[in-house]
């Protein structure tokens, strides 16, 4: 297929961009990723893992946990590299094929995850690892294609809208699973009422392990868009003369670094709210579990509320980017998460920042306690802020990042939003484990945020990096 955009790396060439066809088939890759953080990583496996799988809710927080780490350091550790390869190379879409076979075929191992069955859990946690490595792997080639596709002004956008499109994927990807394949055991019936799809059995929760197998289908399915209508950049070197340039170009970036101040504390901020951010997502979830009793049905229907917000939030965070820039977004999105973070842990199943309210009832209505409504308000905005954070802190690296090394940047933009990713999970995980307690170990996600807000003033605006 002909590159309708030329390669912005060339100096001198003027740069232009291919048609909306071509944009709105890349806003697609997001939607069509989606579904692994939705179904797996937050709303249904995670918790289903944690609560019918491991043991007990605890200990399942703490393997989960190990697992999210194991597979964060090895993305910490690759990424820059692979990104400075794939500039040297020119190619994205070969990376982003290769990695997302990797997600394929990881969430589809998860429907072996039985109830119960504690021999399954070592291959299961491996599975996801692979499948964590290749989602966030294949990220990073899609996000370094941004630059040819729209002006420079309209980054902010274009990163806000393909955040919104995600979430209203994840929204649908649950209103399916909720509403025609996970049911209750207790009724065998799913949120509308119906009996399963394909027979699939509750009381094995065939429902929960088929969000694996439907992830790998649904990526495979709208990721298609993007590779046969978006143009990749235009081949370069070969594998072995981009590997050498890769990795002449990355010690030469990282030997430049600690002079570029502002970048080298974007960098550190990002890295540090950014495992804030994902820990909070991944064990949100597991945390409502294990604290209120809530089965697929009712964190499923959390998890759409939630979508929801994180769609709308997403899409005038990428307004706000475009006309006010992306370090005041990054700023406002993380003040709310520090807030809603505290209040959450000042919220338990009987009250409600010390206020002793009615406790859930079993098989009441959705939601009904006052406990469950305060942490649904507070998961709003969680979901609201989290989508504007993510989407201008990419904003931001494009703006500030040379356009030559731009995959390269955003390696190292995985690098420091990967290479403590495994702190946040491991430290759950570890005081979860000791204190038995996972009102504990949700607590570490306050020093993550107070520390990337920290460091985040030291950064320069964007509009002055330029």
């Amino acid at each position: 297929m002909a590159v309708a955009a030329s390669d912005p790396r060339i100096a001198g060439m003027q740069q232009t961009y291919p048609p909306r066809s071509a944009v709105i088939s890349w806003i697609f890759f997001a939607w069509a990723a989606e579904p692994f953080f939705t179904l797996i990583t937050t709303f249904v496996f995670a918790p289903y893992f944690a609560t019918h799988v491991a043991s007990d809710p605890a200990s399942g927080q703490s393997l989960w946990g190990f697992a999210t780490a194991a597979a964060g350091l090895i993305i910490a550790l690759l990424s820059p590299l692979l990104g400075a390869i794939a500039d040297a190379s020119g190619r994205r879409k070969p990376w982003i094929a290769g990695f997302g076979a990797m997600l394929v075929i990881g969430s589809c191992l998860m429907w072996f995850g039985r109830p119960g069955d504690l021999n399954v859990i070592p291959p299961l946690l491996l599975a996801y690892g692979v499948a964590t490595v290749g989602v966030e792997f294949a990220i990073v080639f899609a996000n370094s294609m941004m630059p040819t596709l729209v002006p420079p002004d309209r980054i902010g956008r274009l990163s806000g809208t393909g955040w919104a499109t995600g979430y209203v994927g994840g929204i649908l990807s649950l209103i399916l699973v909720l509403g025609f394949l996970a049911a209750s055991p207790e009724t065998g019936r799913t949120l509308f009422g119906f009996k399963p799809l394909f027979g699939l059995d509750p009381v094995t929760h065939q429902g929960d392990r088929i969000t694996g197998p439907l992830t790998g289908i649904w990526f495979i399915v709208f990721v298609l868009p993007m590779f046969m209508l978006t143009p990749d950049y235009p081949v370069r070197r070969r594998w072995r003369e981009a590997l050498h340039e890769g990795l002449t170009d990355l010690r030469r970036t990282l030997a430049e670094l600690p002079k570029q101040r502002s970048m080298a504390a974007f960098l550190l901020a990002n890295m540090i709210y950014t495992d804030g951010l994902v820990s909070l997502f991944a064990f949100g979830g597991i945390y409502a579990a294990g604290t209120f009793g809530w089965n697929t049905i009712q964190i499923g229907s959390f998890g759409i509320i939630l979508a929801i917000a994180g769609t709308f939030g997403a899409w005038l965070g990428g307004k706000l980017d475009d006309s006010l820039g992306p370090k005041r977004v990054i700023t406002g999105s993380m003040l709310i998460l520090l807030l809603a973070v505290i209040a959450i842990l000042l919220v338990d199943r009987d009250s409600i920042l010390f206020v002793k309210v009615a406790a859930p009832v079993p098989d009441g209505a959705l939601f009904a306690a006052p406990a469950e409504r305060a942490y649904l308000v507070l998961g709003c905005l969680i979901g609201a802020a989290g989508g504007p954070l993510q989407a201008a802190s990419r904003t931001l690296l494009i703006r500030v990042a040379p356009k030559d090394r731009i995959a390269q940047y955003f390696g190292l933009f995985a690098l420091t939003g990967k290479v403590t990713s495994f702190v946040g999970p491991l430290l759950i995980g570890i005081l979860t484990a000791v204190t038995e307690s996972q009102k504990a170990g949700m607590a570490v996600l306050v020093l993550f945020f107070v520390a990337g807000l920290v460091l985040l003033a030291r950064v320069r605006d964007s509009s002055a990096a330029q």
